[in-house]
């Protein structure tokens, strides 16, 4: 391991960031930072809200640990300074990475290749007054999930149960993000599916199935409860199992990630039909984080998952091939 660290050369750690899931991000970035210390990397934490990308570049780091989350950070926007500066990073690209953060044209590609998800619409901000509300209910039915199209850790998200709750649900997720995602709810088991790698080499770990308090996976019980139960094995038949990890793998492939990524699941509890909900390219790495948790349960240690990672940075155009190179 120590000449593999050795080799790595000096890392940043990008952590923070401007996004509304900045405090998970420290949280990530903290542990991350502290285990490739532990495994001998010359690693050192940067928050690109307070430092401009360019010095990257002129402080001689040669690779990033992208443990940044939302927006300005798992939305496609760094890598591509990072494409620019020729310094690899962790994880997908641009093209996936600004697709994924985008529940709605995830959901637009996954229809196209027959990856099942749930019905939806989309919700412009400035479309809220004119809205036809019996005309959404009758698309979705009630209840229904509303949530703006490009957060992450659950922020702005909502159960609406009835009518009259419908308004203010519209309104806290518009004051997130213009577009906002309408969208099926599909009561059931509520599980999540890491996976690792690129293209056919990419592997599904096992899935965790989540309990949550009353059913409600939100934000406090993501991160700061211990009240939420993860249930690794899931505890479904293999059979099942297994045929989720294969539309996962599906799902990932076909929005060309790599490096890793989480998809998250709901299974109809009368049908017993996998839909997949969403997709995270930069996953959270706290205490409470599922892929390592699933990582662990196959044998595979916090570090030793953040240097396997960390090994696989890369770029998806070699800047040294580029015209005029």
């Amino acid at each position: 391991m120590k000449s593999t660290a050795s080799n790595l050369g000096k890392v940043a750690v990008l952590m923070g960031g401007r996004s509304a899931e900045r405090e998970v991000s420290l949280m990530s970035g903290q542990g991350v930072l502290n285990a490739l210390r532990s495994r001998g990397v010359e690693a050192h934490a940067f928050d690109p809200s307070e430092h401009d990308l360019s010095l990257l570049k002129t402080e001689g780091f040669s690779r990033c640990f992208i443990a940044l989350h939302g927006r300005f950070g798992e939305d496609g926007t760094v890598q591509g300074s990072l494409e620019l500066l020729g310094i690899p990073y962790t994880g997908s690209g641009v093209m996936a990475s600004s697709i994924g953060i985008d529940k709605t044209m995830t959901k637009r590609v996954w229809i196209a290749e027959d990856v099942p998800t749930p019905g939806y619409k989309l919700v412009r901000r400035d479309e809220i007054d004119q809205l036809d509300v019996s005309d959404l209910i009758g698309h979705l039915g009630l209840p229904m999930i509303v949530k703006p199209a490009t957060e992450g850790s659950s922020i702005g998200v909502f159960k609406v149960e009835n009518v009259q709750a419908l308004p203010e649900a519209l309104a806290q997720a518009a004051a997130c993000h213009a577009d906002i995602l309408c969208e099926q709810f599909i009561a059931g088991d509520e599980v999540t599916c890491p996976v690792l790698g690129e293209g056919d080499a990419a592997r599904a770990l096992p899935l965790i199935r989540i309990v949550a308090p009353k059913g409600n996976y939100d934000y406090h019980n993501k991160y700061f409860t211990n009240d939420t139960q993860y249930i690794v094995p899931c505890g479904l038949p293999a059979g099942e199992e297994q045929a989720i990890q294969a539309m996962v793998l599906k799902a990932y492939r076909v929005l060309g990630c790599k490096g890793w990524g989480r998809i998250d699941v709901m299974i109809d509890a009368a049908t017993r039909q996998p839909y997949l909900l969403e997709i995270n390219t930069s996953p959270g790495m706290t205490s409470h984080s599922l892929v390592p948790m699933s990582a662990k349960s196959v044998g595979i240690s916090y570090e030793d998952l953040c240097l396997q990672l960390l090994t696989s940075a890369s770029l998806e155009h070699d800047a040294q091939g580029a015209p005029g190179a």
